[in-house]
């Protein structure tokens, strides 16, 4: 039960009352006038000119009848979860995807655009901003209704200072990119790695949910992993943890400017497409390199049985590696790797159970492309706690 602040400045203890009644209404989902006043001991009539204050704020709406417990039945109260909305954005290779969602995270409009290579950092945010217009314009959603945007970023991001140290293909290293975005957005933003937002909306919404210790593993343009340890997101000392494509996995040859690691010049898609390069040069823009070359092998091509057997061979290298050190109970497959089939996920699972003591469950991840959006939107309903939307008015 909490008891309720008294004393001091009576603005203040306005808020911190209405902080209570909030937090009661979002921790029972419904709740009447009266057991908002039982549970916080804030007298009745306090209560109904605090609700009746947020109603008219659309912080809190009437939303029917609750049962009788000897009196007349009570009005049940409800949090308004489309009074603010939240962004979230993925840079992910030559793609921009953002999303506009309410607060409980679901989507109320979407906004995809290739970007125009090669691109830099001027013209990405002014691609966001426009982006941001849209999914404004077409959810209906007012832009001092916005909480926030949540950004996930190629490369390591240094979410205290708001930069990113190490990304090679934007342009971007060293520079104030969060201070940037904020400044033509004039929002609050947060940015974090891609991968660490796209493992963070499987943990929450999608395959490991249920789950306290899980690596993501995500091959695309390049190769990464997100790390969950016991609950909380494990990010290294320069938060360069999860960069598992600088693993010393394939053939080890010249890499301009070290823009990628052994492990992603060898066997993320542009790698396994340069080997492929000999039977797969037609292969369709968008289109999965994995299935073609699953399809390719089971009509007995043989270059692409032996790329597709040399693929997953060091693919479960990586995540022999991974195992071996942080030992997770799960291991979410993303990227391209979610193209793999059933037979290529238990080769897989035989190799690692050949090379080490402990091998964790092995699952695809469930959420697609909305991973990162869904991980984009948590970080900032995590960052901007319920109390704070007592500030917006």
């Amino acid at each position: 039960m909490r008891v309720p602040r008294k004393t001091g400045n009576s603005k203040l203890v306005k808020k911190l009352n209405k902080g209570e009644v909030l937090q009661q209404v979002i921790q029972h989902g419904q709740i009447s006038r009266a057991d908002i006043s039982k549970e916080t001991m804030l007298s009745r009539p306090c209560v109904s000119a605090l609700v009746d204050e947020m109603i008219q704020e659309g912080l809190l709406h009437e939303v029917g009848m609750g049962d009788s417990k000897g009196g007349r039945k009570p009005i049940l109260l409800e949090y308004n979860y489309q009074a603010y909305a939240i962004a979230g954005v993925i840079f992910e290779g030559s793609t921009l995807d953002m999303a506009i969602a309410d607060l409980k995270g679901e989507f109320l409009a979407r906004y995809r655009k290739r970007l125009a290579l090669p691109s830099n950092g001027e013209t990405v945010i002014e691609d966001l901003a426009a982006g941001l217009e849209q999914l404004l314009e077409e959810s209906g959603i007012k832009r001092d209704r916005l909480l926030g945007v949540g950004v996930g970023l190629q490369g390591v991001t240094q979410r205290g200072s708001g930069t990113v140290s190490f990304s090679p293909s934007t342009g971007w290293m060293g520079s104030p990119i969060q201070q940037n975005i904020e400044e033509r957005l004039g929002l609050p933003v947060i940015i974090d790695n891609d991968v660490n937002m796209m493992t963070l909306g499987e943990y929450v919404r999608g395959a490991g949910v249920g789950h306290s210790n899980v690596v993501y593993m995500y091959v695309g343009t390049g190769i990464g992993a997100g790390i969950i340890l016991d609950g909380q997101f494990y990010r290294g000392s320069h938060e360069a943890a999860g960069e598992i494509g600088f693993m010393m996995i394939g053939p080890v040859h010249n890499r301009p400017n070290g823009a990628s690691g052994v492990f992603e010049t060898n066997y993320s898609t542009s790698g396994i497409l340069q080997q492929a390069k000999g039977f797969l040069s037609d292969l369709q823009e968008g289109s999965s390199v994995i299935e073609e070359l699953i399809r390719l092998a089971r009509q007995n091509h043989a270059d692409a049985q032996r790329l597709l057997d040399d693929v997953y061979r060091h693919w479960a290298y990586g995540m022999a590696n991974i195992v071996s050190v942080l030992n997770p109970e799960l291991l979410i497959l993303s990227g391209e790797m979610v193209h793999v089939d059933e037979e290529g996920v238990k080769r897989i699972h035989d190799w690692l159970n050949e090379w080490v003591p402990e091998v964790p469950s092995l699952e695809k991840a469930s959420l697609g492309e909305r991973a990162g959006l869904i991980g984009a939107v948590h970080c900032v309903l995590e960052a901007f706690p319920f109390r704070r939307l007592l500030d917006k008015e």
